[in-house]
C-alpha cells in the first residue's frame, strides 16, 4: 500500500461558480493513492459478506481468472467475458445454483461488453462491435463486424453495450484520459448503433466513463452510472447517476456533480458558467472514487416485491481515496419513476479497517429464476445472490 498526499495545488483561473475573482485562486486539494491489499478469500469468506435478512450469497463459479461482463441465453447458459481475451460458457445443469461445467466458446483480444437479444449475440472490443447468431448448441455463428473504427481506448478501453427498447444498440465509449480536450467527438459518449448496417450517432456526451447503464422497466427512461474525475480530492468528484437523454451534454470534463467547475480544464470560447448552462446535472451522487461498473434494473420476482424495478450497481472500489470507498453492490430505490435513495445490498468485502479487501465486484446478470450473478475480477469468482424468506414456526 502506498499513500501520497497531494496538497497546495495552485489554479490560475479567474472564475469560480457563485463568485467572480481576478488574479490567482489558491485551492488546496488533498488526495491519496491507497490500494487495500487483496486478502485471498478462504473457505469461510462467504460468511463475511453482508446481505440483508433473507438474502443469501453463494459461489456460483470460481477459479475463473478475471471475469467481467455476463449475458444469458434462452437455455439458461451464462456467457462471461474475461480479461484473458475470451468468452467462457457456464452451465448449471442440475439447477442447484452452482455452475457444474464450463467451456471456452470464443477467443477475441480485448473483448469486454456482451449482450444477447432474440438469439443474437452482440460484442464489443476497444475498436470493434460484432454481432453473431446463437446456434442450437450454444456456440456462435461467424462474427459479423458492425463497427471497426471506434476511438482508441486510452485510459478507458472497457466498452459495454446493450440493446435498448427501441431495438437500437447502445455502446458506451469512455474518455481517453482523466480530464482533457478529446481529439475525437465519440470519446466520452454513449453512441446509438443501427444493428442492421452499423450506422451510428452520438446519443449523449460529456460522460467520462458510463460502463453501467439500463432502462427503467416501467418508464423506459435510460439511466447510467458515470465515473468521476480523479485527483480532485478524496471527496471529489462524486460518482454520478445520470438520466440519459438524447442530445444532452453531461459536463465532462469542465462541469461535474451539481454544477461544480473543474478549474484544471477550461472550456474553449466560453466561460465555465456559460458551459454549465448547457449541461445536465446528475440525479443522484455517490461517494467519490467508488468506481461504478455494471448497472441493471431488477425485473425478477425472487427478491421481495419492494426490490422490483430497483437499480443494482456494482462498485469496483477505489484506488485513490482514503479511506477506501466502493467494494460492494448497492441498490437504488425509485419512486414515481425517479431515483429516490440508495443502500447497500452486498457489502463486507473491505476488512481490517479498509486495509484489505477480498472482492472487487464487476458484472451483473439476472437469471431466469430471479437470482442475480455478480462477478469479481480480482479473485476469479462469480457470486449468486438469492432470496430465501424466513419461515416462521
Amino acid at each position: 500500500m502506498v499513500r501520497f498526499l497531494i496538497g497546495c495545488i495552485l489554479f490560475c483561473f479567474a472564475e469560480m461558480k457563485g463568485q467572480q475573482k481576478e488574479g490567482i485562486i489558491d485551492q488546496e486539494i488533498v488526495g491519496h493513492i491507497y490500494k487495500p491489499k487483496n486478502a485471498k478469500p478462504d473457505t469461510s469468506f462467504v460468511k463475511k459478506i453482508k446481505v440483508p435478512t433473507g438474502f443469501k450469497i453463494s459461489t456460483y463459479a470460481e477459479n475463473l481468472g478475471k471475469p467481467r461482463m455476463m449475458a444469458l441465453n434462452s437455455s439458461g447458459e451464462v456467457y462471461v467475458t474475461r480479461r484473458e481475451g475470451d468468452i467462457i460458457r457456464l452451465k448449471d445443469a442440475d439447477n442447484d445454483g452452482k455452475a457444474d461445467s464450463r467451456d471456452t466458446v470464443l477467443i477475441k483480444e480485448g473483448i469486454h461488453g456482451i449482450d444477447i437479444f432474440q438469439d443474437t449475440l452482440y460484442l464489443v472490443t476497444v475498436n470493434e462491435v460484432f454481432k453473431a447468431g446463437l446456434e442450437k448448441d450454444g456456440t456462435f455463428s461467424k462474427l459479423d463486424t458492425l463497427i471497426d473504427d471506434l476511438p482508441d481506448g486510452g485510459q478507458h478501453p472497457n466498452r459495454t453495450l446493450a440493446i435498448g427498447p427501441d431495438g437500437m444498440l447502445y455502446v458506451s465509449v469512455g474518455s481517453t484520459c482523466n480530464a482533457c480536450d478529446e481529439t475525437t467527438i465519440e470519446s466520452a459518449t454513449l453512441i446509438k448503433v443501427n444493428t442492421m448496417n452499423g450506422s451510428r450517432a452520438i446519443f449523449a456526451k460529456g460522460l467520462r466513463n458510463t460502463i453501467g447503464f439500463d432502462w427503467h422497466p416501467e418508464t423506459g427512461i435510460l439511466y447510467g452510472m458515470d465515473h468521476g474525475i480523479d485527483w480532485l480530492g478524496d471527496n471529489d468528484q462524486k460518482e454520478e447517476l445520470n438520466q440519459l437523454e438524447e442530445g444532452k451534454d453531461y459536463g465532462w470534463p469542465y462541469i461535474y456533480a451539481d454544477g461544480k467547475y473543474n478549474l484544471a480544464d477550461e472550456p474553449k470560447q466560453m466561460s465555465w458558467d456559460e458551459y454549465a448552462q448547457k449541461t445536465t446535472d446528475p440525479v443522484l451522487l455517490f461517494t467519490a472514487h467508488s468506481s461504478p461498473l455494471d448497472m441493471i434494473f431488477y425485473r425478477g420476482t425472487m427478491f421481495p416485491e419492494e426490490f422490483r424495478n430497483r437499480a443494482l450497481v456494482t462498485f469496483h472500489g477505489s484506488w485513490n481515496r482514503y479511506p477506501p470507498s466502493g467494494y460492494k453492490l448497492i441498490n437504488i430505490e425509485f419512486d414515481n419513476g425517479g431515483p429516490k435513495e440508495a443502500g447497500d445490498l452486498v457489502s463486507g468485502f473491505l476488512s481490517d479497517d479498509g486495509k484489505s479487501q477480498f472482492g472487487r465486484p464487476v458484472g451483473l446478470l439476472e437469471l431466469g429464476d430471479g437470482s442475480v450473478l455478480m462477478s469479481d475480477d480480482e479473485n476469479g469468482i462469480i457470486y449468486r445472490l438469492s432470496y430465501e424468506p424466513l419461515i416462521k414456526n
